[in-house]
């Protein structure tokens, strides 16, 4: 049986959106420990989320 594209469109969406869900929690959550501000809260988990997602992009291409 051979398995299914693990590339495709969808398949990298669905990763994108986890992956942004994860920074989202650990950066919204380590700036709330800190006492940060209610808008601070939501930049750290943006550029925490960000940070993840672009850089597990090129993690498997050949260079």
């Amino acid at each position: 049986m051979r398995g299914y594209d693990r590339n495709c469109a969808f398949c990298r969406l669905m990763r994108s959106l986890a992956f942004t869900g994860v920074g989202m929690g650990l950066g919204c959550g380590a700036a709330y420990l800190y006492g940060a501000s209610q808008e601070n809260i939501m930049l750290s988990g943006i550029f925490v989320a960000s940070v993840i997602v672009f850089g597990m992009q090129d993690t498997k291409r050949k260079r």
